[in-house]
């Protein structure tokens, strides 16, 4: 992403109901996953750090991410994580360090050899571990929003599905999520798009983030069909038939 956009990052993460309600549900979802406080975590493409004190409740944290400002920005909030600078999929400076959840969010779009970083995500986990993967959903929807992101693509589930398999991992669950809001989101891009501001109106935005927050109470239980993204839960390699979908 371009300066400005990291710049911008910083300043609406810890207050916009996308990131606010993303958060939420991925700290359900991880809950639901029975991490012990213990575990070593890695975030791939950590951006400016708004997920790290969230991530932190689950045990040691290391981050990886390629852009200086986003990190400099990290680090200026005192957070107890590394960061570390690398890039996806074969630039990282993590040695042989074996990591029991592995977190990629809305990072995977951004690069081109998505099929590569997927493996190296497979290389990086504990024998038990687990990798959380979101990424934006269809292909259809790809516009200048995403242009601006420096996004490569969206992805389609089943596209998704294949390179995750090919990759060596396994997938535990597959599923869509922001689902109520599929299409408000598409209302609220041109709102933001003529009012010049990223967060929506302060009322605007508190019901967006309780509406988005109420997915945590039953996503990890659940895989909606649609939704404007896509998670996936995914472990190395196995021989049982585990596929949840």
């Amino acid at each position: 992403m371009e300066h400005k956009a990291y710049l911008e990052m910083a300043d609406v993460e810890s207050r916009h109901w996308w990131f606010v309600g993303r958060r939420y549900i991925l700290q359900r979802l991880i809950k639901s996953l029975d991490v012990t406080d213990t575990a070593k975590i890695l975030e791939l493409g950590s951006g400016t750090g708004g997920n790290l004190q969230m991530l932190a409740q689950f045990g040691k944290v290391t981050a990886v991410e390629m852009n200086d400002t986003a990190r400099k920005i990290s680090e200026a909030k005192g957070l107890s994580a590394e960061i570390l600078p690398g890039v996806l999929p074969d630039q990282l400076q993590l040695g042989d360090r074996k990591f029991d959840l592995v977190v990629l969010l809305d990072v995977l779009e951004h690069i081109e050899h998505d099929q590569k970083t997927l493996a190296t995500i497979n290389n990086l986990l504990t024998p038990n571990g687990l990798a959380i993967i979101t990424v934006p959903a269809y292909r259809i929807l790809f516009s200048e929003h995403d242009r601006e992101l420096h996004h490569k693509r969206r992805y389609e589930r089943d596209e998704l599905m294949q390179k995750i398999q090919k990759s060596g991992l396994t997938i535990k669950k597959l599923c869509f999520f922001n689902t109520i809001l599929l299409p408000v989101a598409f209302a609220l891009r041109l709102l933001c798009k003529q009012t010049g501001s990223e967060v929506p109106p302060h009322w605007l935005n508190a019901v967006l983030k309780t509406i988005f927050c109420s997915e945590g109470s039953w996503l990890p239980w659940i895989n909606p069909p649609f939704g404007l993204s896509i998670l996936a839960v995914v472990g190395r390699s196995s021989t049982k038939a585990d596929l949840k979908v």
